[in-house]
């Protein structure tokens, strides 16, 4: 028994039961990665897989618990790691963040800017997905850090450190009547076309919350992943934009004009999510900090320790 085998089962799980598609990943041939996880069944006395032929179709009752016990003592592996990089180099190194396009186009400029002048030698990786791949991404490992608003809090793996609070704004041609309603209201919203966020993307179940507490049905005509799609399609007109308030800026937004609507709804707070347990580099906590200045080190500790939820934000 050995890491290579649990690498080996754990990446076949994580790609579908595809052996191809997990061999290519490990650079590694199918061939050998078929024999190492029958080596490694032989080994335990039972099967991981569920084999139709020669493929795999299913994961069996105990090769769940396995690839379980896998990920946990894989995690681990890596944290020892991280522990000798830390001891041996703590400016240099690898930080991969996962997060929303609202995060990476209109928060985190400023952030990456000052990680990188203060860390030249660590490669910053910056993926971008829906909230709930944000949070995939770190359990899976591929990334350190997930900076989203919703989707963390369902993952009890994940430890939930919040870091600020923000609302919406409405977003409309120069023109529009819905630019001169005072006060401006939910009702007076629903009169037109709306253009906003995917429902999977940026607190737009708050947004859904908002409408259905005075009984309206918004009538959303076009939704998108990020805010400047949004906002291009309500530049020529074809609805009124209900957006992160963040993502309007009177400079370089001159096509369009906003109206506060943080009257209107729930605010959300952005948050920032961590594998239980994982073992941190120096300068991520430097990056979370930068983040979220109330986030200190010993508090990030704590959290990851399982100490209270009192953040200071």
């Amino acid at each position: 028994m050995n890491l290579q085998q649990l690498r080996y089962i754990h990446e076949v799980a994580r790609r579908g039961l595809n052996v191809s598609e997990a061999a290519e990943a490990l650079f590694t041939s199918q061939p050998g990665v078929s024999k190492q996880i029958r080596q490694f069944e032989a080994e335990l006395g039972v099967d991981i897989f569920v084999r139709h032929g020669k493929r795999l179709v299913d994961v069996t009752a105990p090769g769940r618990q396995v690839l379980a016990i896998a990920e946990r003592m894989l995690r681990d592996a890596d944290n020892l790691r991280q522990v000798g990089d830390e001891f041996t180099n703590e400016v240099a190194g690898d930080l991969s963040i996962a997060t929303t396009h609202t995060q990476a186009r209109y928060v985190l400029p400023r952030v990456i800017r000052d990680f990188m002048q203060r860390f030249p030698q660590v490669k910053l990786s910056l993926h971008q997905g829906s909230p709930r791949q944000v949070c995939d991404m770190v359990m899976s490992g591929e990334a350190h850090i997930a900076i989203a608003t919703e989707a963390i809090a369902e993952y009890d793996e994940l430890v939930m450190l919040p870091c600020y609070q923000w609302n919406r704004c409405i977003v409309a041609a120069p023109r529009h009547p819905i630019l001169k309603e005072h006060p401006l209201t939910l009702e007076a919203i629903a009169r037109y076309p709306v253009i906003t966020y995917d429902d999977a993307f940026t607190g737009r179940s708050l947004i859904n919350k908002a409408f259905l507490g005075r009984g309206l049905r918004p009538n959303v005509v076009l939704t998108a992943l990020d805010s400047d799609v949004i906002k291009t399609y309500v530049a020529m007109d074809l609805g009124i934009g209900i957006v992160a308030r963040m993502a309007y800026d009177a400079a370089t937004d001159k096509a369009l004009g906003m109206a506060d609507a943080s009257h209107l709804f729930e605010s959300s707070t952005t948050r920032v999510g961590l594998r239980r347990n994982a073992y941190l580099r120096g300068y991520v906590y430097a990056f979370i900090e930068l983040f979220a200045p109330h986030l200190t080190r010993r508090m990030v500790d704590v959290a990851l320790a399982g100490g209270g939820e009192d953040y200071g934000m």
